[in-house]
């Protein structure tokens, strides 16, 4: 039974990210006690402080579920050398208003993937300095910045490269004792 729920955020909202593909296949090599649930991220307003009083019923429910999570792994891409805004939009709107931040003292990982040679490595770097102000600890070894090509996946979704996975498994392992470690 698991005892762990981490919640997963993947920060393209494209149907074949391959992020979001990079998220299915990380799932697969959680342990038994840990569940992943991807959370919905692409029907949040934009944030508006104006709001902060009156919260849309999918920001309410974001907050709430990272709350209940015993940890957040962000899978994300890189737009324009940064983080999706989407993404941005997300970590602000659970975030406030100020003082009630559902990302506080949450374990984080992230990864990401992306067909350029420096695999999301900047966009990695702006999101965990968004996460450190956010007050959520989050896993800074190993890192994982994949370069995608011809061939990654294949037609189930499954990484074709046993290095690759077992790469993304140290990762896997790593994070469970980062969730263990910080769990409340």
């Amino acid at each position: 039974m698991s005892q762990y729920q981490i919640a997963i955020i993947v920060g393209s909202l494209r149907k074949d990210s391959i992020n979001r593909k990079l998220a299915q296949a990380l799932i697969k090599l959680g342990p038994s006690e840990f569940s992943f649930k991807q959370l919905e991220i692409g029907d949040l307003p934009l944030y508006n402080q104006d709001q902060d009083a009156n919260q849309a019923a999918s920001v309410v429910r974001l907050k709430n579920e990272v709350r209940a999570a015993s940890g957040v792994i962000f899978v994300t891409p890189e737009y324009n050398r940064s983080i999706p805004g989407v993404l941005k939009n997300a970590l602000d709107n659970a975030s406030r208003p100020y003082g009630d931040s559902a990302w506080t003292g949450k374990p984080a990982g992230v990864l990401g993937a992306s067909i350029g040679t420096i695999g999301t490595a900047l966009a990695q770097q702006h999101l965990r300095n968004c996460l450190a102000y956010l007050d959520a600890p989050t896993m800074g070894q190993p890192e994982v910045f994949i370069q995608v090509k011809e061939g990654f996946f294949d037609e189930a979704g499954n990484i074709t490269s046993a290095d690759t996975v077992r790469f993304l498994q140290g990762w896997m392992d790593r994070y469970v004792l980062w969730v263990k470690r910080h769990a409340e």
